[in-house]
């Protein structure tokens, strides 16, 4: 005789549902999961190259007519550089800070990969990259530590599969991560499901698919032959009159593009958002990566 308690299902003949058990178990768990945490060191390296970021791209608009950083312009190639080492030391600060498992590394390298397979899927038609749908939700479920090491891989192992390597990947790999941890710190992570958060996720995939494109294309405007159109950047100019040339060039060079890009975003979110939703939640649950082992003292 123990004095074991018994389950009371079985003790009054009611079969147990392992199944449901086992949901019921998970339904916890699944508050708590972040395959990537943000530790301390993670966050001073994210703030750095963040700030390295905004003013690399945006000196255009910060910097005034006559200022010294304009007779710099031609040593972009150089801060392009400097910028994608800070990439690799933010992710990989990330990685080994949060003592990522082999089951994390996998989900991340099958997450980064679905990535870099889907991006060329649409040739570049008009914007048509169904890359961006996935990292929203993978944002979404994962984290925002997550969400920012898989956007710069996924764009460092796209920029590889088509060719694509050149002084604007380390801009490109900034912006995707930018673009799926933002994802990662929507409110209400853990209790809003179903249609009202796909609506959510949809919102914020039109409105970052812009975003994205308006910062890539900050960051190649200012290289534009000034004297070949109208609307490139002009160093003497004021802030008001470059502001008005970089929406003209936004508006005739890449709306299309951004417009497609977001449109493609919310239809798949809306459309097939929920199964992928689940299969990450799953698949994040049942590999408990943060799970830690208990004894039993009995």
């Amino acid at each position: 005789m123990t004095d074991e308690p018994t389950d009371p299902r079985r003790a009054g003949g009611v079969p147990a549902r392992p199944g449901r058990d086992r949901k019921d178990r998970h339904d916890g768990r699944d508050r708590q999961v972040r395959p990537v945490r943000l530790g301390p060191r993670s966050v001073v390296a994210l703030l750095l190259v963040s700030a390295v970021g905004v003013v690399a791209i945006g000196w255009p608009l910060i910097t005034g007519p006559g200022s010294e950083v304009n007779a710099h312009a031609q040593d972009a190639p150089w801060l392009f550089a400097g910028l994608l080492v800070l990439l690799v030391a933010v992710v990989a600060a990330t990685i080994s800070e949060s003592g990522m498992g082999p089951k994390a590394v996998a989900m991340l390298g099958v997450l980064a990969a679905a990535g870099a397979a889907l991006r060329p899927l649409g040739a570049g038609t008009a914007g048509i990259e169904p890359m961006f749908f996935l990292m929203v939700l993978s944002g979404r479920v994962l984290g925002p530590g997550f969400g920012f090491v898989l956007g710069s891989l996924s764009m460092f192992a796209s920029a590889l599969l088509t060719g694509g390597v050149g002084p604007w990947m380390p801009f490109q790999m900034l912006s995707m991560g930018w673009f799926t941890m933002a994802a990662g710190l929507l409110p209400a992570p853990h209790t809003l499901r179903g249609l009202p958060e796909r609506v959510m996720l949809a919102v914020y995939g039109f409105l970052a698919a812009f975003a994205y494109g308006t910062l890539m294309n900050l960051a190649g405007w200012p290289f534009m032959n000034a004297l070949a159109s109208s609307v490139a950047y002009q160093p003497d100019s004021s802030l008001a009159d470059n502001l008005a040339r970089f929406l003209a060039y936004c508006m005739t060079t890449s709306l299309g593009w951004d417009l497609g890009r977001a449109a493609l975003t919310v239809v798949l979110t809306l459309t097939v958002g929920g199964a992928v939703l689940n299969a990450l939640r799953r698949a994040t649950r049942r590999a408990a990566f943060e799970a830690r082992p208990t004894f039993d003292d009995r």
